[in-house]
């Protein structure tokens, strides 16, 4: 790497370029732009403040707290650096959620009507329906 290409890779990064984006106008590969940046103390931050950056995971970025990803070869990609922030991003996030396997019932002990999530054979709203039911509303002691 020329010191010309050093030059124009540290104004990109000040500027707010991310590796993608530096490697793609330099015509150099975006794993070479990325290990100049962390020998040279450009790592991360930047690209980390730009808007939008740290939620996409195509970028290698924690949705949550910004930091660098690495990437294991051969296995799910990474969106999120550690198990906290997983945990405190669907806590902060639960609109997001897609609950698919959400299903409507109606109690076969008291008529009314229920949701239960990913069980599809549900019959009873509750286990004191389903005892009141089967046992005919028995004790057990009588």
């Amino acid at each position: 790497m020329t010191e010309e290409q050093k030059s124009e890779i540290t104004g990109l990064r000040a500027a707010g370029d991310g590796y993608t984006v530096i490697a793609r106008k330099m015509g150099l590969p975006r794993d070479t732009v990325r290990s100049f940046c962390r020998r040279n103390g450009l790592a991360g931050e930047t690209a980390a403040g730009k808007e939008g950056a740290a939620g996409c995971p195509e970028d290698g970025f924690c949705r949550e707290c910004g930091k660098v990803l690495r990437q294991p070869e051969g296995m799910k990609k990474r969106v999120f650096c550690s198990r906290e922030c997983r945990e405190k991003w669907w806590h902060g996030h639960p609109d997001q959620i897609r609950q698919r396997a959400v299903y409507s019932f109606t109690c076969a002990g008291c008529g009314q009507p229920f949701t239960a999530y990913g069980n599809a054979g549900r019959k009873y709203c509750s286990h004191e329906c389903y005892i009141r039911t089967r046992f005919k509303g028995g004790g057990g002691d009588e």
